[in-house]
């Protein structure tokens, strides 16, 4: 079943869709890695193990959210400080650098959004953990092509990003090296510019410091990556997996099961729960009730994509290094560490302050926002063999239930204003005749958290 678009939204569609692929920017997204890695590469890498070791023989076993933290946000030695780990050349790759038509249907539903808000004056587009930028560099293009539509709406762009090496490689792609970076450390905005069209485009390393206002928030492939503890079923109730030294093997890690209750078992477990084992996100709970707040309070809508389920699945933590699966606790520092997002426990932590829709299948939104249009637009302009070959592989790549059509999951939040019905009047007087709201793209589904 496909979502009814409004047909203002349809018209946003068709007009997206006359244009054609967009040049890749790889070349440039290397040459920015290179000038941005070469000042280091002769320095010896500090070892992640020895300092978890240090650490745990210090306060004793440490938790699975703190071993995720350390390892990947650490400011000395941590996996996303350090590295440029997406594309071809690092760990995993994202929708977004796959095919440009993934931002391009993100930015229609953005557009759609805002058209269903009412046209505000302002709109911030927030984005967390915005990768090389090629996913808002996708989307700011389509808000170029529609700009007539955008026409006295101020746009400004805000990326949340904890990563000196990633904020370099996006700020090439955005601003083409625009960028100035703070010189003060207390200064909320670590680094500012604008891209080739004037669009403001500022970098913070917390949700928290990104301006009140009337905001868009989009979230890909950010959530899995916050630190998750991990809880065990026993005997004598939730115990919570700790990471420990292995006693037995030089140099290694392993899991161990607390004792007695922590004071995560004791918070994080929900009374109905009956999984025997659960992982739960406690920084994306508390980020989604930010996200909330800040949509009950200045309007705006919040897109969540990511690997997930919707409380049925137990161990998902794991490790990808060269694309491929990677031990978690082998050579920490060295490989991605990520969790599927629980999209219930996000649904529960919102407490009914806005509206959940989903969570769907990318498959199913992404059909539902017109991908198949704009296949077949493309495919009728090009005439490149290679070129339509690999757009044929990436939709494969995207759509395919074996590949990330079912496994990745789409998940948004709005203000509950956004989905009311206009009220029917009684007795003598006239029926409430303003439209009803425009249907969510992407959504066959709607339902109030």
């Amino acid at each position: 079943m496909r979502t009814c678009f409004g047909v203002k939204t349809q018209q946003l569609i068709s007009r997206v869709f006359r244009h054609p692929v967009h040049p890749s920017a790889a070349v440039q997204w290397r040459l920015a890695q290179s000038r941005l890695l070469s000042a280091g590469e002769s320095k010896p890498r500090p070892s992640m193990l020895k300092h978890l070791t240090f650490k745990i023989k210090a306060t004793g076993p440490i938790t699975v959210a703190e071993y995720m933290r350390e390892v990947l946000t650490n400011p000395v030695t941590g996996y996303y400080v350090r590295n440029n780990m997406l594309g071809p050349d690092g760990d995993f790759i994202t929708s977004p650098e796959i095919s440009q038509i993934f931002g391009e249907l993100l930015g229609v539903w953005i557009l759609s959004e805002w058209m269903g808000a009412g046209r505000p004056k302002h709109l911030q587009l927030v984005e967390l953990g915005p990768g090389k930028g090629s996913l808002a560099s996708d989307i700011l293009r389509v808000f170029s092509q529609l700009k007539s539509v955008l026409d006295g709406c101020s746009v400004s762009l805000h990326l949340v990003e904890v990563s000196p090496v990633l904020s370099g490689v996006q700020a090439q792609t955005l601003t083409g090296g625009s960028s100035v970076e703070s010189s003060s450390e207390d200064d909320p905005v670590f680094r500012r510019g604008e891209t080739s069209t004037g669009l403001p485009v500022f970098w913070y390393r917390c949700l928290e410091d990104v301006p009140a206002g009337f905001s868009i928030f989009i979230a890909h492939e950010f959530f899995d990556a916050l630190p998750i503890h991990t809880f065990q079923r026993t005997p004598k109730g939730w115990r919570e997996v700790l990471v420990d030294i292995d006693p037995e093997k030089r140099n290694r890690l392993r899991f161990v099961v607390s004792p007695s209750p922590t004071p995560a078992s004791s918070a994080l477990i929900q009374p109905k729960e009956r999984r025997s084992h659960v992982e739960v996100c406690a920084d994306g709970g508390v980020l989604v009730q930010q996200i909330s707040r800040r949509i009950v309070e200045d309007g705006g809508a919040a897109l969540i994509a990511d690997y997930g389920h919707d409380g049925t699945k137990t161990d998902t933590f794991r490790g990808f290094k060269g694309h491929r699966l990677h031990d978690v606790l082998s050579s920490p520092g060295s490989a991605d560490l990520t969790a599927d997002v629980d999209f219930s426990f996000l649904r529960t932590m919102t407490g009914g302050g806005v509206a959940c829709l989903g969570p769907v299948t990318q498959k199913m939104f992404l059909k539902n926002m017109g991908i198949d249009a704009r296949m077949e637009v493309l495919l009728r302009n090009c005439s490149d063999g290679p070129t339509r070959m690999q757009l044929i592989r990436s939709y494969d790549m995207l759509m395919n239930p074996e590949k990330m059509g079912e496994r990745f999951l789409f998940f948004s939040l709005l203000h509950h204003s956004r989905l009311a019905k206009p009220k029917k009047t009684e007795g003598m007087k006239l029926e409430d005749k303003r439209p009803a709201p425009l249907p969510v793209g992407g959504f066959t589904e709607i339902s109030f958290s």
